[in-house]
């Protein structure tokens, strides 16, 4: 903009400039017109005064006293015109001259002003004269005397017109100069309140382009540069709404996306992806940066995804699949492919992703479960049936049958009883309508009278029951479903256990792992944010390959001896939910032949 301003500067200065010198020639060259002109007209006039006054000599006498004499008086008439004057004859041969000699002068007749003299008009010329070798302006007129007509020539020097014009000219010059100042001065103020205000507006759509769009223009003036100020303010506070409404709408969009539980992918018509949200980065196991831009071949997926991508392209129409996908991690993904348009032409596909894998394993765990209880629901149903129909059928009439088939009778309703509140039990616990009430337990006799409810359990089988437990230690639970807990997992220990065998209960505070517990004081011993409850026993142990689903409903490692035992299936789930309602963890140790170590934390208050 300051080179802006310096061309504008200059311009109008140069125009000045010419301005000033074309005038300066032009009043130059008038001046001398009329300086020369009004000599023209004033040795005019002195040529009449000398012809009237001038005495003419006979043609008849000699040349040489004609010359003399011719001379004589051009001489002394010099002293009175201040000029110089030549006195010529018709034929072009000069009679005197005041400044030379005739008889060295060449024919005039051929002088531009003395040919015009010669034709009746009054003749004048400019040009160097050989003898003085200066400029001379020559006026001759021919004039009437007694022996004819003759010729009177008078010649100025110029020197002082020329000498006239060079004075004015330095005036012209230094007047130029003072202003050329002026005239840059001025027109500097004058391109400086130009450009000003439109350095300011290129300052201003600058940081406009530069998305700065609280940028305005400080409008001073209510002129053409004024209005577009006014234009650039309009237009700054125009974007500034509209990138704010879509920044809110791609920021509301960004939050969407990001929080949306399916995975969306952006195909242009190109093939290449254009948009990958932070669940579809989760799912294909590739962030933005490594698949944006790229065509959606280049993604390190399988086949099958690819060439599903690519029929979806070629027929343009919606598709929906589920398939299994093995990267990052196994999982099974639900796939819609929606064709993308806009003005009836198709610009793209949008891939959604759905991980089904949780619900397809609810689903399969549903289905399961409904078998598993119907299944054993089945089985006590059966056994009471059948032993009615046999006592239905006469064996009443044998007491002892009776007394038998009655016995099998009472313990499958009490199987089947007790198969009924476990179900129901762990669906209210799973709906979490169980409410819990916390209070503070301390452990050690809570632990206790817990192990001495399954003691006569325990003595039938000769099994040892071991309670580890420190005085002092509190937790904060619901006490009722802490003995339930814990009971299930004693009941698990001995009915698994060979008879001689060993159960142990140890329960223990936890110290955060910034504290060592061989640095412990009085004053922080009380400092445990936890409590750890283990249940160990040494009976036959759990294969490594069922360890992760003993926790699910209705699983057994042996289903005969579960079913011997009476066990429905469903007491290690309902232990798990149970823990989780206290907001504690449960951790399983087991190895086949040796034992089976269950380990519980549970945090000492609750939020």
């Amino acid at each position: 903009m300051n080179s802006f301003r310096s061309r504008l500067t200059l311009i109008m200065i140069g125009i000045i400039g010419l301005s000033v010198l074309a005038s300066g020639l032009l009043m130059a060259q008038m001046f001398k017109q009329n300086h020369i002109q009004a000599l023209e007209e004033s040795m005019v006039r002195e040529i009449r005064i000398l012809a009237a006054g001038m005495k003419w000599e006979s043609a008849d006498d000699n040349m040489t006293a004609q010359f003399q004499y011719y001379s004589q008086v051009a001489s002394d008439m010099k002293r009175n015109a201040d000029s110089r004057i030549t006195f010529i004859r018709t034929d072009g041969v000069v009679l005197g001259d005041s400044d030379h000699d005739p008889h060295t002068m060449d024919n005039h007749k051929s002088r531009k002003e003395v040919a015009k003299a010669l034709s009746g008009d009054i003749g004048s010329s400019i040009r160097m004269s050989d003898t003085t070798n200066q400029n001379m302006l020559y006026v001759a007129m021919q004039v009437q005397a007694d022996q004819g007509p003759y010729i009177i020539r008078l010649a100025m020097s110029l020197e002082d017109v020329e000498q006239s014009i060079r004075n004015l000219w330095t005036a012209l010059i230094v007047w130029l100069l003072v202003l050329f100042l002026v005239a840059a001065l001025i027109s500097y103020r004058v391109a400086s309140g130009m450009t000003r205000p439109l350095e300011q507006i290129t300052k201003v759509a600058k940081r406009i382009q530069r998305q700065e769009y609280i940028a305005r223009v400080t409008v001073k003036k209510q002129d053409e540069i004024g209005e577009l100020g006014y234009a650039i303010n309009a237009m700054a506070d125009s974007l500034q709404v509209q990138m704010e409404r879509i920044r809110q709408n791609e920021s509301q969009l960004e939050s969407v996306l990001d929080n949306m539980i399916n995975g969306i992918v952006m195909i242009d018509v190109t093939g290449h992806i254009v948009l990958l949200s932070r669940r579809a980065e989760d799912i294909l196991g590739f962030t933005s940066r490594e698949l944006v831009g790229r065509h959606y071949s280049d993604a390190r997926q399988q086949h099958e995804l690819t060439s599903l991508i690519r029929e979806a392209f070629e027929k343009q129409s919606y598709i929906h699949e589920e398939m299994t996908f093995y990267y990052p991690e196994e999982r099974l993904l639900e796939l819609n492919l929606v064709p993308v348009m806009q003005d009836n032409e198709f610009v793209g596909i949008l891939l959604v992703l759905q991980d089904v894998s949780a619900i397809r394993r609810l689903e399969r765990m549903r289905s399961e479960f409904v078998a598993n209880v119907s299944h054993e629901l089945k089985t006590p149903v059966a056994a009471v049936k059948g032993f009615a129909e046999t006592l239905l059928g006469g064996a009443v009439k044998d007491e002892e049958t009776t007394r038998s088939f009655l016995q099998i009778i009472y313990d499958e309703s009490e199987r089947l009883n007790r198969l009924i509140g476990d179900i129901l039990e762990l669906s209210k616990i799973e709906s979490r309508r169980v409410p819990l009430t916390f209070s503070p337990v301390e452990m050690q006799s809570f632990a206790a009278k817990t192990v001495q409810l399954l003691e006569a359990e325990a003595a039938r089988k000769s099994i040892r029951l071991d309670l580890i437990a420190e005085g002092d230690i509190y937790v904060e639970a619901d006490e009722d479903r802490l003995r339930q807990i814990m009971m299930n997992l004693l009941s698990n220990g001995i009915n698994y256990t060979p008879e001689g065998g060993k159960v142990t209960v140890m329960v223990e505070p936890v110290w955060p792992a910034s504290v060592s517990p061989y640095a412990l004081s009085d004053e922080t011993r009380d400092d445990y944010e936890r409590i750890r409850i283990v249940i160990k026993d040494t009976g036959i142990g759990i294969p490594k390959k069922d360890l992760p689903r003993i926790f699910e409903r209705f699983y057994r490692v042996d289903k005969a001896r579960s079913r011997s035992s009476g066990g429905t299936g469903l007491g290690l789930s309902i232990v798990k939910h149970l823990v989780e309602l206290h907001n504690g963890t449960i951790a399983v140790e087991s190895e086949v032949g040796v034992g089976t170590k269950f380990t519980i934390e549970i945090p000492v208050i609750h939020p």
